[in-house]
């Protein structure tokens, strides 16, 4: 396995290729497209039991709440229930589609995203709810949250235009500056709403999908050093965002004001100890731990499972995100391994930041445990980003054993690849063909 540090350009095969010399196969279909075969089984199972895991979930931490605020035990887990069906009927269903023409729409998505992030600061349209105006009231529908689905918008545009550019991605003027434009815009509007932990993951997102492309190290590391300046800057303009920053440092200063949340948090996830206090038995959730169905049905599981069922939970996570890198390893286009890519990061990013903050690892930022907890919108947006990588596995290389991977970057190219063909015949991203070197598929 070789690192080049670059992300080829895709090109098409000048010839047929053989097929990899060893136990891993792609199907092939007429003139020798890759042929869809069924989906990672595992990645699907693993989403389909963190969610019934996170129903029950949210009906154990959220019956006293609705029961309280609006006459029904089973308000939230009603709506769950709905959000979940939903999305994994819209996750099917995108799984089924072609990821390859992804690439063709991304500039729809990429639109799509910022007028709702647009409509959504306009008086009159825009809803409130716990201090931002990040919602979209439509009629008698829960209202909707756009920048949830401009994560998996931005996250297919900007692998498309990655996928594209090649060394050109090095270029500071070419490569730097339009990358940072256009993250730097949906930024801007998704902190005016105001939502700081939004706009982290956005970062993130976004941020891992310029390294495993193949930006260099430097222009890296400073594109960091610049987003956590100013993370800094608005921490120190916003009071509440300090609070919480008060929280996580002294908690204990302020026990019953900003201190409240993160200590009732570590008293709900130690009262479980290692097998738990019993299903249903939790006595944190009623009304303690504020949250206690959305950022914080952690605390609640932990109590009420132990450590135990917490474990079970961060298993099927792993499990989950090993799928998912191999899905991307073994992608069919650069294009699919990153849109891969920025899923695990997607992924990993808002779980670790929601065990962080209901652990007192890290600040608070209200990020929900991805299929577990309460949601609406984080939900569909999450069950159509599996859809795209479900669909990314379908074509993706099949078999127990295989080549190893060139990457570039971080992303690979695999043997009998359109771009490993490209490469083996002496094309780089752009520039004339070169005489093939010894060693190139024959």
């Amino acid at each position: 396995m070789s690192f080049r540090g670059v992300a080829t350009r895709s090109q098409p095969a000048p010839r047929k290729q053989a097929a990899p010399r060893t136990g891993a196969s792609r199907p092939q279909g007429q003139q020798g497209k890759p042929r869809a075969h069924a989906p990672d089984y595992l990645a699907l199972t693993a989403v389909l039991v963190l969610s019934v895991i996170g129903l029950i979930a949210v009906y154990s931490s959220s019956y006293a709440l609705g029961d309280a605020e609006f006459g029904d035990p089973n308000y939230f887990v009603k709506r769950q229930g709905m959000f979940m069906v939903g999305g994994i009927l819209l996750m099917l269903a995108v799984m089924r589609f072609d990821y390859h023409f992804l690439r063709r729409l991304s500039p729809l998505f990429m639109l799509a995203a910022l007028v709702g992030l647009a409509l959504v600061l306009v008086p009159g349209l825009g809803v409130t709810q716990n201090g931002a105006q990040s919602w979209i009231a439509l009629g008698p529908l829960p209202p909707l949250q756009p920048s949830e689905f401009a994560k998996l918008a931005v996250l297919i545009y900007l692998a498309a235009w990655l996928a594209a550019k090649g060394d050109i991605l090095h270029d500071v003027a070419l490569g730097v500056v339009p990358f940072v434009g256009m993250v730097g815009v949906v930024a801007a509007l998704i902190i005016l709403q105001p939502d700081i932990g939004t706009t982290v993951m956005i970062a993130a997102i976004t941020g891992t999908l310029f390294f495993v492309a193949g930006a260099r190290l430097f222009h890296v590391a400073v594109l960091v050093a610049t987003a956590l300046f100013t993370l800094v800057v608005l921490i120190l303009a916003g009071g509440y965002r300090m609070d919480r920053i008060t929280a996580f440092l002294d908690a204990e200063s302020d026990p019953t004001g900003v201190g409240f949340h993160a200590i009732q948090l570590l008293v709900a996830f130690g009262s479980g100890g290692f097998t738990g206090l019993g299903l249903g038995v939790s006595r944190q959730k009623f009304f303690y731990v504020p949250g206690s169905h959305t950022d914080g049905v952690l605390a609640i599981l932990g109590e009420e499972l132990g450590y135990i069922g917490a474990s079970v939970v961060m298993a099927l996570f792993l499990l989950l995100l090993v799928r998912i890198f191999v899905i991307a390893r073994r992608s069919d286009h650069v294009f699919g391994s990153l849109i891969a890519m920025g899923i695990f990061a997607w992924i990993a990013f808002q779980m670790i930041i929601n065990v962080g903050g209901v652990l007192r690892l890290m600040p608070l930022t209200g990020i929900p445990l991805p299929f577990v907890s309460y949601g609406g919108t984080s939900l569909l947006a999450l069950y159509a980003a599996m859809g795209v990588l479900l669909g990314v596995s379908r074509y993706a290389a099949i078999g127990a054993t295989e080549e190893p991977a060139e990457v570039h970057g971080a992303v690979p190219v695999r043997p009998g690849s359109p771009e490993h063909a490209a490469r083996a015949n002496g094309r780089g991203a752009s520039g004339p063909r070169r005489a093939s070197t010894p060693g190139g598929v024959r």
